[in-house]
């Protein structure tokens, strides 16, 4: 299971990693005609757009780990380790349950954009949206994991590296 999930881990860097090397490729480029041959190119900067809402999702739902959110923790942080336990289950719960709430909502707008397509590249906003429809699906499945994680024996590990990110 482990080397599944790791697995699953590098799958995910991998596409974030392309998807900088290509919206970094582009801004190179729209400089490059900009400044140098004084021509620029329209399609980059629609590009670099696209990308960019691409790898804020795609990270933020494959690849940020809870601990690695910047949260205001104060109060949080100062209850003790039980209370802790409950509040992130409550806490979760209400995520998970608002982002549930959220999915066919989100599924059919982003379904509907089909009809308009970005400016320059052509491309459907279903498809560039797309990525939100993910993004929403696993923050919930994300939720049920930590729910899972806190309701067990071993619920200490999960609140224990909450201030810790792993190398």
């Amino acid at each position: 299971m482990q080397s599944v999930r790791a697995r699953l881990r590098f799958l995910a860097e991998l596409v974030s990693v392309l998807l900088f090397v290509a919206m970094f490729a582009a801004f190179l480029l729209q400089v490059f005609t900009r400044y140098v041959l004084n021509d620029p190119v329209a399609w980059t900067q629609e590009f670099v757009l696209i990308t960019y809402i691409w790898i804020i999702f795609w990270c933020g739902a494959f690849l940020l780990r809870e601990r690695e959110h910047i949260t205001f923790d104060m109060i949080f942080m100062s209850l003790p380790p039980k209370r802790r336990r409950w509040l992130a289950v409550a806490l979760t719960i209400l995520i998970g349950v608002a982002f549930i709430a959220a999915i066919p909502g989100t599924f059919d707008y982003v379904s509907f954009m089909k009809i308009e397509k970005s400016p320059v590249i052509g491309l459907r906003f279903d498809f560039l949206y797309s990525i939100f429809v993910i993004f929403t699906v696993a923050v919930v499945v994300g939720a049920m994991i930590r729910i899972w994680r806190l309701l067990r024996h071993s619920w200490e590990d999960e609140l224990n590296h909450e201030g810790e990110i792993e190398p």
